[in-house]
């Protein structure tokens, strides 16, 4: 019996395979596809925006570097000229209007500290998950390809993912395996939420007269196109969703709609590669029944408008693997496990409600476009643009931990200690970190009773944002913040309610 069966190995379970394994779990990912590789993770389609909040995620285990490296990313400062910061290159967009790169105030995020590794980046799906896959076999995760989750059942000691005759027992199992999830139909999940107002495509084609497409987002009278380098075209028919997987995408169709939807007579020579999707947005109504999770689009679907899919699946990873992990470990304190629905399930229902509104602007009626009018107006304000780049990075997420300092339930600023050491080099062994600002420390004995759970370091920082000490939980979140005298009994207060009881 493993101690957790991940059903899926996409970006998502395979990043929460990781944790589980940094904290020395034994782990079985089951993946359907008999092969990792395919045309639809490689550059082009299987491009996708990492957000600063997913970038830290990956820099606080280590990983940022390679991934950077696999994604052909260059390095912060290895070449200043070629290096733009994904905030900065106007890549961001609500509903295909673009923000405007100079109306980005750095100023406007309060509770971040600069760092040219965390502003996010562009990478594929095959750079993530291979990655991933190296990292999790490294830390002892055993990955399975070819296996298809065809039956589930489960009691109070633990549950039971079957693929035909094969049996693969485990103390918890996480469905991870997308927007059509198995799992979440076997255990009886709920899924509710708003049915879809357009098939969208993408598809690498060749089209025998390119200057009929403008290239970037283009929103249209009668829909949107996206046309990129190299052959990669999307776009979206707001025909309610009528389309999506219901018959086979031929040239002809693909090039009817293109036709359609850009007001051209544009010609598709061939067409490579294609498939469709909508934008119905559904969210579970719980993240657990018993002993099995849900983690990913196995738990929230959506338009892949604003890119925000895979960012919030990394995010689910991040919060449920430490929790996790502690509960196996038997030290966890009372509803810990509890708290990642709570935390996570409202931060999906954001995404949701940022895709639909940005359908609602996009839809190709005059009252849909007037909102547009005025959305883009607000959009081209310094306000505006930083507000949506605040929701597009992740930076606006904030868990509600009861605390009343406006940096506990937020991501920890990346601080800089005096001698060089950041924050996020004592998170690579996944434990948390209580951290104090001063050369005369007098939280270092509290911390200590929880040694084995957290790293303790103490010194003066290049700006410590006025604080005197935080604990950080090993997702990296603020779990509690000190003024410039930190209280011994109010850190130990925290401390248990997120780490246990020290003595078990």
């Amino acid at each position: 019996m493993h101690d957790v069966v991940i059903v899926g190995a996409g970006p998502v379970g395979l990043f929460l395979a990781c944790e589980l394994g940094l904290a020395g779990r034994s782990v079985l990912v089951l993946e359907r596809d008999p092969e990792a590789r395919s045309p639809f993770k490689q550059r082009l389609l299987g491009t996708r925006g990492l957000s600063a909040a997913s970038a830290e995620a990956f820099h606080r285990r280590g990983m940022l570097h390679r991934l950077r490296t696999a994604s052909g990313v260059p390095e912060p400062g290895a070449d200043p000229a070629a290096y733009e910061p994904m905030s900065l290159r106007g890549v961001g967009h609500f509903a295909g209007m673009r923000l405007d790169p100079a109306r980005i105030d750095p100023a406007a995020l309060p509770y971040r500290l600069p760092n040219a590794q965390l502003d996010g980046m562009r990478t594929h799906l095959e750079a993530v998950e291979t990655l991933l896959s190296e990292q999790a076999s490294r830390l002892g995760v055993e990955i399975r390809h070819g296996v298809t989750v065809s039956a589930l059942t489960q009691n109070d000691e633990g549950a039971i993912a079957y693929a035909g005759e094969h049996a693969y027992p485990a103390r918890w199992v996480v469905g991870c395996d997308g927007g059509r999830s198995t799992v979440r139909g076997l255990a009886g999940f709920t899924f509710v939420g708003t049915e879809p107002q357009f098939t969208g495509y993408t598809m690498q084609a060749t089209t025998a007269d390119d200057e009929k497409l403008r290239t970037g987002i283009n929103l249209t009278p009668t829909g949107m196109y996206l046309r990129f380098m190299e052959g990669h075209i999307a776009m979206a028919d707001f025909d309610g969703g009528a389309f999506d997987r219901s018959q086979e995408l031929t040239r002809d169709h693909l090039q009817a709609v293109l036709r359609r939807v850009s007001g051209t007579d544009v010609t598709l020579s061939e067409v490579h590669l294609a498939s469709s999707f909508t934008d119905r947005a559904m969210q579970t109504t719980t993240y657990r029944r018993g002993r099995v999770l849900l983690a990913g689009d196995a738990a929230h679907i959506h338009s892949p408008l604003g890119g925000q899919g895979l960012n919030t699946g990394i995010g689910d990873a991040m919060n449920l693997g430490w929790k996790l992990a502690a509960t196996l470990h038997g030290h966890a304190p009372d509803g810990l496990l509890d708290t990642y629905t709570r935390e996570r399930h409202p931060v999906a229902a954001k995404v949701l409600d940022w895709s639909r509104a940005q359908v609602a602007v996009m839809r190709p009626d005059p009252h849909c476009q007037a909102i547009q009018g005025v959305v883009r107006d607000l959009i081209a304000t310094r306000d505006g643009t930083n507000y949506v780049a605040e929701r597009l990075s992740g930076a606006s997420i904030r868990y509600d931990l009861g605390g009343e300092h406006p940096q506990v339930g937020r991501s920890a600023p990346d601080f800089r200690l005096e001698d060089g050491t950041r924050l996020s080099d004592l998170m690579r062994d996944g434990r948390g970190v209580a951290l104090e600002f001063s050369a005369e420390p007098c939280l270092r004995d509290a911390a200590k009773r929880w040694e084995s759970r957290m790293r303790y370091a103490a010194g003066p920082a290049e700006n410590d944002l006025g604080l005197g000490a935080v604990l950080v939980r090993p997702d990296g979140v603020v779990a509690w913040a000190g003024e410039r005298t930190p209280e011994r009994e109010a850190f130990e207060q925290a401390a248990g309610e997120w780490f246990g009881d020290p003595d078990r």
